[in-house]
C-alpha cells in the first residue's frame, strides 16, 4: 500500500454506536466510519433484545435514554424518522422471596414504574405459573425499537451529509504520525487527526493497538432464543416480563416468544455464539416462571454485551492519547442510549458542552469521561 488518504476524523466501528456519532459529526468535517464485516451492524446492534425502557440500568444510562425519547418518537434535532417505537410495555416480576429486590427497585425508579400485586401481575403475564410472582412495578413508556430502522437512518444521514463508509476495512495497524493518527487497515491508510474508538467488544484491543491503556473492557455474552407460544394464545399484546433480579427476560416477538437467561458470561471479542449449557439454563428459568413446555426452539443466537468496570459507558478523549476518542461500554443499553449519547459524544468530540437537555437530566462530561477509569495493573 502507498499514500493514504486524509479525513478530519475517523471512526472505527459502524455499528449502532459508531454509526449514530459518525452521523452526527458528517457536517463538521470530512469523516471515515470503518467496518471490519461486509456490512454494518452485525455482531452487537443486529443481536439486541431491542427493547427502550427509562426503568433500566444505572442512573446515567436511564439519563440518557430519557434524553432520546423525543428521537424516538420523531422529534428533537437529528430529522429523525417516524415509526421506531411500538408499544409494548415492561413488567419487573419478583417471587415471595424477591421483594426487597422489587422495593428496591421501587425507591430507585419512582414514577416510573407502577407498583403491581400479583393478580394484576398475572392478568398482564397470563403465561405466568399460579403463585410464581408476588407482585410486580410495571414501566408502561416500555416500547420495542425498530432496530434495523434507526441504524439505517444514521447511516444514511452520514452519507447523505458526505460521510464515506468503508466496509471489509478490518484495522490492522493504528499508530501516531506526528498531529495525526494513521489507521491501517486490510488494503488502504488512512489519517486524521481524530480517531474515535467506537468499536464495541473489540474497543480495548484498538486502544492497545494504538499504544493506548486498556480501560478494562468486558464483554460479556448473552443467549436468547425464540419460542412458540403455546397453541391458541397470542402474547402481541403482552409486556415483556423481566425478574427483578435479572435472571431470565420473555419478550413477545412477531407472535413468538423471545426468551433468554439474561446471562453475563465473560468472553474474548468474538463473533458469539450460543453454548448449549446456557440453553438448558434458559429453558429452566423459563419452565419455571411460566407455564410453558418448549420442545422446540425456532432460532438461537448469542450477543457480547460491553461494559466498563463501573458498568457506565465512556465518551470522551484519553488523557494520555491526543486526539483519541473512546465511545465504548454502552452495555445493554446501547441501543435505546443511542440518539443522546451521540449527540453527548459528538459535542465532547469537538470540544463542546453536552447538550442541554442532556446535562439538565444530570449527565456531565466527567460521568462520562475516560478520566473516571483506572485499570489495576
Amino acid at each position: 500500500m502507498t499514500g493514504h488518504t486524509y479525513y478530519d476524523i475517523i471512526v472505527i466501528g459502524a455499528g449502532m454506536a459508531g454509526a449514530s456519532v459518525a452521523a452526527e459529526l458528517a457536517g463538521a468535517g470530512r469523516v471515515a466510519l470503518l467496518e471490519r464485516e461486509s456490512q454494518p451492524g452485525y455482531h452487537t446492534t443486529g443481536r439486541s433484545a431491542a427493547l427502550y425502557t427509562q426503568a433500566y440500568g444505572p442512573p446515567v444510562i436511564r439519563a440518557l435514554s430519557c434524553a432520546s425519547h423525543a428521537f424516538f418518537l420523531g422529534e428533537g434535532p437529528g430529522n429523525p424518522p417516524a415509526g421506531l417505537l411500538r408499544p409494548r410495555g415492561a413488567m419487573f416480576v419478583a417471587r415471595p422471596d424477591q421483594a426487597d429486590k422489587l422495593e428496591a427497585m421501587r425507591l430507585s425508579l419512582g414514577a416510573v414504574a407502577e407498583p403491581l400485586d400479583a393478580a394484576n401481575v398475572r392478568t398482564r403475564a397470563p403465561l405466568l405459573r399460579e403463585g410464581y410472582a408476588a407482585a410486580g412495578l410495571l414501566d408502561r413508556s416500555a416500547a420495542d425499537i425498530e432496530v434495523h430502522g434507526l441504524h439505517q437512518h444514521y447511516l444514511n444521514s452520514f452519507r447523505a451529509n458526505g460521510g464515506t463508509l468503508i466496509t471489509r476495512a478490518e484495522v490492522t495497524g493504528l499508530s501516531r504520525t506526528g498531529a495525526d493518527w494513521q489507521v491501517d487497515t486490510t488494503d488502504q491508510v488512512l489519517r486524521a487527526p481524530v480517531v474515535i474508538n467506537a468499536a464495541g467488544a473489540w474497543a480495548d484491543i484498538i486502544a492497545e493497538m494504538a499504544g493506548v491503556a486498556a480501560k478494562g473492557l468486558r464483554p460479556l455474552r448473552r443467549t436468547a432464543l425464540l419460542v412458540d407460544p403455546p397453541h391458541a394464545m397470542v402474547p402481541d399484546s403482552w409486556p415483556m416480563v423481566v425478574d427483578v433480579e435479572e435472571q431470565f427476560y420473555l419478550k413477545p416477538d412477531a407472535g413468538k416468544l423471545l426468551i433468554s437467561p439474561a446471562d453475563e458470561t465473560l468472553s474474548v471479542p468474538c463473533d458469539a455464539q450460543p453454548e448449549e449449557l446456557d440453553i438448558a439454563i434458559c429453558v429452566d428459568r423459563i419452565q419455571t416462571a411460566f407455564d410453558l413446555e418448549i420442545r422446540r426452539i425456532d432460532h438461537k443466537w448469542a450477543g457480547l454485551r460491553s461494559f466498563m468496570p463501573d458498568r457506565n459507558p465512556v465518551a470522551g478523549y484519553d488523557p494520555d492519547a491526543s486526539g483519541f476518542f473512546w465511545l465504548a461500554g454502552q452495555g445493554g443499553y446501547g441501543i435505546q442510549s443511542a440518539p443522546a449519547l451521540a449527540r453527548s459524544a459528538a459535542a465532547l468530540v469537538q470540544s463542546h458542552a453536552l447538550p442541554g437537555d442532556v446535562a439538565d437530566l444530570g449527565v456531565t462530561a466527567e460521568a462520562l469521561s475516560p478520566l473516571r477509569l483506572q485499570v489495576a495493573a
